[in-house]
């Protein structure tokens, strides 16, 4: 399929560490397990072509061996830095169609997704909005057959809800990143702990006593700041939205406009999901060497074209790129700009993936039953599937609910 040809031995090796990594990640997920047996036992993806446009890493692997043990035939794409080649190659020998490579260029990704195209799939889970936006730009006819699609992320739902108010989305689709269960924990927790580990392991520096820019107090943003913070850093917050920066306030950051900040700030996160959120003007102003990141939709946020522009950009450390700018001064990207948490680290933790991911696969069941006879629009998760994701998680962990009882729901309805 898409990945790169490599010697028996290597490839063996590749494959069997990555086979490691998804049967240790598997024993974290009991919840999108269980599902899987449901599933399986239903028959409702029985025979279905789902198309899966995640981040292609052990634990979304776990969800495309769940949609398959059920009995979907399941096809996989994902972008050349956010594909792992190891698991790509595992799920290929578990009879999976794949086409990604973590060395794909920008033609080559989209060569790749054309391919995965042709496999026609009846149901789209996806990361970005990306695969959604190019069927409806390039095969229409597909999108007039397809059952539905899901989608991961709030940029992306974003866009998919400007699609809709323009007349251009033409099949239902499941907001899983509108869902409390996603960004109350992925976001928060997830996305928080991982960008800011991820961007300590690939740097090896200290966050400790830095000052660090978190760009939009969103769910992500929330969570970095909270990270970092607890680790010792010195948080700024930037923010469009007042309510939102008075929050960060009260969480006690500093809020600034990213102009006012940028000559103190040593690390920077963007973290809107929105394209154009830092700008070369904010670089000029900031200080020589500082590191730039992105923990929300990815490198679109960062002015990456007028950095390229410069012809200076010098690899000083795995997965960290200088850059030298006309004023003289030095600036870091990590990852070419992409989220770092999943282009150059393992991605959110296990646990907080298990919920997102076991969304997705009863997502999947509910788009099987109901997709024909919903019209285009972009629709809520619904409180069932949250239920059942949280419940599942709840009874993993040995917790107990409150008994609402007839005087409590008396009391709370009373007036």
């Amino acid at each position: 399929m898409g990945v790169s040809a490599m010697s028996d031995a290597s490839s063996g090796d590749i494959v069997d560490d990555a086979t490691l990594r998804i049967v240790w990640a598997a024993r974290g997920m009991p919840v999108l397990s269980s599902i899987r047996e449901a599933l399986t036992a239903s028959g409702a993806l029985n025979g279905l072509r789902i198309g899966m446009g995640l981040v292609l890493e052990p634990k979304t692997a776990n969800l495309a061996l769940a949609l398959q043990h059920a009995g979907a035939q399941v096809s996989l794409h994902c972008r050349g830095r956010l594909t792992t080649d190891g698991v790509a190659r595992a799920l290929e020998a578990a009879g999976l169609q794949v086409y990604a490579e973590r060395a794909a260029t920008h033609d080559r990704d989209i060569e790749l997704a054309r391919g995965f195209f042709q496999t026609r799939p009846d149901i789209l889970l996806d990361d970005g909005a990306e695969l959604i936006r190019m069927a409806h730009r390039e095969y229409p006819d597909l999108v007039e057959d397809m059952l539905g699609a899901a989608e991961q992320t709030t940029s992306g739902v974003r866009a998919l809800r400007a699609m809709h108010a323009q007349g251009a989305l033409k099949l239902p689709v499941i907001a899983v990143g509108d869902s409390r269960i996603k960004y109350l924990f992925e976001n928060v927790y997830g996305t928080g702990q991982s960008c800011v580990m991820a961007l300590l392991d690939i740097t090896n520096l200290q966050i400790a006593g830095r000052v660090v820019m978190v760009v939009g107090y969103g769910w992500v943003g929330q969570g970095v700041a909270r990270h970092a913070a607890a680790l010792g850093a010195r948080v700024v917050v930037s923010e469009i939205d007042a309510v939102r920066a008075l929050q960060a306030l009260h969480d006690g950051h500093r809020v600034q406009s990213l102009s006012d900040a940028a000559p103190d700030a040593e690390i920077v996160f963007a973290a809107t999901g929105v394209a154009g959120a830092v700008t070369r003007a904010h670089i000029e102003g900031m200080q020589d060497g500082v590191i730039l990141c992105t923990a929300g939709g990815g490198a679109f946020e960062l002015p990456m074209d007028y950095l390229n522009a410069l012809g200076t950009a010098t690899a000083v450390r795995p997965s960290v790129t200088e850059y030298s700018t006309p004023a003289g001064k030095t600036v870091l990207v990590i990852g070419q700009g992409d989220c770092l948490n999943c282009s150059d680290a393992e991605g959110n933790p296990i646990e907080v993936m298990d919920l997102t991911l076991s969304l997705q696969a009863l997502v999947a069941e509910r788009i099987a039953a109901e997709g024909r006879n919903r019209p285009p629009g972009v629709y809520p998760v619904g409180p069932q599937i949250e239920s059942a994701v949280t419940e599942g998680r709840l009874r993993h962990e040995g917790a107990t609910l409150e008994t609402l009882t007839e005087e409590l729901l008396a009391a709370m309805n009373s007036w």
